[in-house]
């Protein structure tokens, strides 16, 4: 069990592995990398990531400096060794390493400076949004991560957050707490790529429709342009 920033006792149950979960609330870069993997998987597959990225490293924790500095092919093996660690571990390999480069470069390798020291929600977003793999939503959801489970929670962080931040909801990795609600966080994400998807069903359906009769008129117009005394169709 570890401490959060709000010096509460830390317990996460996002992968739904003791282990991995320990890992993620005990290390600043596995909830980073954690969330990088976040796409395209399931959470649980992940969000286990991370443990096992480190196990495969052969040590307890991943450190910034070691794999921003590991050959790219050799650390690509370690993804892509069965059971990979991502569905494209090819491509999530070169992420990961890209994102440590960054930590590297930019934070002396301490993923947690990245909020520790954030003034406002706005500026940890801006801050989240600038790291390597990490796009306006994904910077949002862990972001919501950090204030509801990590207890890291600048000035206006719901509000940055987003509807992620909201207090109550089922949305997003950031309200995993258990079983229950990953079955709950799952349902919604079905139901919004549902909706998303009947969304783009009517969409295209309207723009065939729209098509169509465009198209009738043309021919209709031609038609009636041929039937006049010394007229021809229009050419093409």
């Amino acid at each position: 069990m570890t401490t959060s920033d709000s010096g509460k006792d830390l317990t996460l149950r996002i992968a739904q592995n003791p282990e991995a979960d320990e890992l993620l609330g005990r290390s600043p870069l596995a909830a980073l990398v954690g969330m990088l993997l976040d796409q395209q998987v399931p959470m649980e597959w992940a969000f286990t990531g991370p443990y096992t990225l480190a196990e495969r490293m052969g040590s307890d924790d991943l450190d910034a400096g070691r794999i921003a500095a590991y050959d790219p092919d050799a650390f690509t093996e370690l993804f892509t060794a069965k059971p990979a660690l991502h569905r494209y571990p090819g491509s999530m390999a070169q992420r990961v390493q890209q994102l440590c480069q960054f930590l590297v470069a930019e934070y002396d390798g301490d993923a947690s400076a990245v909020w520790r020291s954030a003034a406002t929600g706005d500026d940890l977003l801006e801050r989240l949004n600038a790291l390597p793999g990490f796009g306006t939503q994904k910077a949002r959801i862990f972001l919501a991560l950090l204030g509801k489970q990590f207890g890291v929670r600048p000035t206006g962080w719901r509000e940055a957050a987003g509807p992620y931040g909201e207090a109550g909801s089922h949305r997003s990795v950031a309200d995993i707490t258990g079983p229950e609600s990953l079955a709950e966080v799952r349902a919604y994400k079905q139901e919004a790529k549902a909706e998303a998807k009947a969304a783009k069903t009517a969409k295209t359906a309207k723009t065939a429709t729209r098509t169509t009769a465009k198209t009738k008129a043309r021919t209709t117009k031609t038609a009636k342009a041929a039937k006049k005394p010394g007229g021809s169709p229009p050419d093409k």
